[in-house]
């Protein structure tokens, strides 16, 4: 028989195959001799009180049963080169991807266009980036295979339960690279080393399948019918032309996208949005205040995560994609910008830790932008990106200030060394973030160190900017149909639309505008 029970252990015995069956076998009063097999199907870390303890969620095997049978049952994807049924996709980011995927499931022939370059090929503009402040607006830590998600922590913890199949979601990662623990771990990641070899794979099962994945196809046009109520293809930079429905998936940097829909008569709407800064944290300093200990996280814990939230002046102030054991990174997508993004590798082995820490902001609060009306906050995002790139000497040399400076509202004299490749330079974040959200931040920093006991600490270091939390535009779509309400054919997606927020998200939202043009043009007889 198999029997599933819930244990808590120290992170030691939790670390300890034999001292889970131990375990096991006592709350189920067999003998350890008697587990034939056991799985650890659940894991989530306690921290709440000063003995930290590990939650698992255990299968146990005994008796006439041999083996814990395994939750995971690889999708077949059918050949689908010969169908009738197309679909063009904008965006090889997770929406785009798992758009795809779900595509082929459903016995259609997906065409993906991507801007950007293979994460072979990208890697070699992210190095450039780094060393020399070198921009290829097509190529970076926004735009290229796998979207933004790709060289990142690869955070795949989501709210988003409602809307799909997160354990779907995560099994295809898994099938395609994923190593098992993204099953089993409350907060899974998979981390920037692993990531580029999954999308790979993925990509490799599109196009063996039937489907394309087009490399440095910059989609500057979207093509309309004559009483341009219906979207009749996509017009790439070459001026090569495909014709047929469209899933929008291109992510929340894709400016020229915004620009390109309203030049086009394509509604959009203005959207809330997040602005701050990344802070960042010797990782020991975390480690020691989550795990209520001086020695840190020793030999059995992992390198330790948080999460803030507080309400200042009307206004959110939280910790947004938390890296343990990560790196901040130069996150711009094009000349004149200085932006800041957080992230790890699977190990987490960084000796900082990073996150944003940003305050909600919404359309209006900016009166000086209003005049740009759906497109405010992305002009807002834009000046203070050319604001901070500006202090910095028109290089990616980021200004910094040492955490209570920023609180106090001082210089800081010298900054402590970082993760941050491009360099550091002190500089009053304090004054050059607007005082709307610069008071927020500081009120904020302050309530964390409250209930935080050392987390504010002149030992962490803001470094600015964090502004592309998510994006700044909505492209409106029915929730029926998820076609934009004006433009029949058009499946606007993912962050880039305003309807997901990280890797999870954006794939289920992926997949759910592919079923949803399946129901829209009869073809659910080809559903799962």
């Amino acid at each position: 028989m198999t029997e599933e029970i819930n244990l808590r252990l120290t992170p030691e015995n939790a670390a300890s195959r034999d001292r889970i069956v131990r375990e096991a076998s006592r709350l189920l009063r067999i003998d350890e001799s008697a587990v034939n097999d056991i799985a650890v199907v659940r894991r989530s870390i306690d921290a709440r009180h000063k003995q930290v303890m590990v939650n698992l969620t255990v299968r146990v095997a005994s008796g006439d049963t041999a083996t814990v049978s395994p939750d995971f049952t690889p999708v077949a994807f059918p050949d689908v080169s010969q169908s009738r049924h197309e679909l063009l996709i904008v965006g090889a980011g997770p929406a785009g991807l798992f758009a795809a995927l779900k595509a082929i499931e459903l016995g259609i022939r997906p065409i993906v266009f991507e801007r950007g370059k293979d994460v072979d090929r990208r890697r070699l503009d992210l190095a450039a980036l780094n060393r020399e402040g070198s921009v290829n607006p097509d190529s970076n830590y926004c735009f290229g295979e796998g979207g933004a998600g790709t060289f990142s922590d690869g955070k795949l913890f989501t709210r988003s339960k409602k809307r799909g199949d997160v354990g779907g979601i995560l099994r295809l990662l898994h099938q395609h690279g994923a190593r098992e623990e993204i099953l089993v771990d409350a907060h899974p990641h998979i981390g920037s080393d692993r990531l580029p070899l999954i999308i790979k794979n993925i990509r490799r099962t599109i196009i063996e399948s039937g489907g394309e994945v087009r490399f440095d196809a910059r989609v500057d046009r979207l093509l309309l019918a004559p009483d341009r109520k219906r979207v009749a293809g996509v017009e790439l930079a070459d001026g090569s032309r495909f014709e047929g429905d469209v899933i929008l998936a291109t992510g929340h940097s894709a400016r020229d996208v915004y620009r390109m829909l309203r030049a086009e008569g394509v509604p959009v709407e203005a959207k809330g949005l997040a602005i701050g800064v990344r802070l960042e944290h010797p990782q020991e300093l975390i480690d020691s205040i989550q795990y209520h200990s001086p020695r840190g996280r020793g030999r059995w814990l992992p390198p330790a995560e948080y999460s803030f939230v507080c309400q200042a002046e009307g206004r959110g102030v939280y910790s947004f994609c938390m890296c343990p054991g990560g790196v901040i990174v130069p996150a711009v997508s094009g000349a004149d910008q200085l932006v800041v993004n957080g992230m790890s590798a699977s190990a987490r082995s960084s000796i900082w830790a990073n996150s944003g820490m940003v305050v909600e902001l919404h359309p209006g609060d900016f009166p000086e932008f209003e005049s740009e009306g759906e497109l405010q906050m992305l002009a807002l995002q834009e000046w203070l990106e050319r604001r901070f790139f500006e202090e910095a000497g028109h290089t990616l040399n980021a200004p910094a200030q040492r955490m209570t400076d920023f609180v106090a509202g001082r210089a800081s004299k010298t900054i402590p060394p970082s993760s941050y490749l491009p360099g550091l330079h002190p500089a009053r974040i304090d004054t050059l973030l607007p005082p709307f959200i610069a008071r927020r931040l500081q009120a904020g920093f302050e309530n964390f160190g409250r209930r935080s006991r050392e987390f504010l600490s002149d030992r962490a270091i803001l470094v600015g900017l964090e502004s592309r939390t998510s994006s700044p535009v909505r492209i409106p779509r029915d929730r029926a149909t998820l076609m934009h309400p004006e433009v029949a054919g058009l499946y606007p997606v993912g962050e880039g639309a305003g309807f997901a927020g990280g890797i999870v998200s954006a794939a289920i939202d992926g997949q759910n505008a592919v079923k949803a043009f399946a129901a829209n043009n009869h073809l659910t007889q080809t559903a799962e």
